[in-house]
């Protein structure tokens, strides 16, 4: 029994007792849930508008090089460069559309 004084002596904590029936409960502490942090919202990044486009005739060598350009209503004229370029033996010249961006001059080369 001096030894269970000696220890109780010593500053070992004694076990807490029950309490009475009558006597009321400490609130509990209410656990906070931890928010995630916010996320930073993301503007929207703004789409490229469409380059506008124009159409024009196209005459090709057999390399596929461009040899002349005309206007989309010029359809003959393109036609017609096309059979010059080929007389004579050489390779043959065909016609094609081409879809370019429009730019303050659109210049029109043959």
């Amino acid at each position: 029994m001096a030894k269970k004084k000696a220890k109780a002596a010593e500053g070992e904590e004694k076990k807490p007792t029950k309490k009475a029936k009558g006597e009321a409960k400490p609130p509990k502490e209410k656990k906070t849930a931890k928010k995630a942090p916010a996320k930073k919202s993301r503007s929207k990044k703004k789409e490229a508008a469409e380059a506008r486009k124009r159409l024009f005739w196209g005459v090709f060598n057999h390399a596929l090089k461009r040899v002349a350009l005309f206007d989309f209503n010029q359809k003959k004229a393109a036609l017609k460069r096309a059979e010059e370029l080929s007389e004579g033996g050489k390779p043959p010249h065909f016609v094609q559309k081409v879809k370019e961006e429009v730019t303050a001059n659109v210049s029109v080369s043959e």
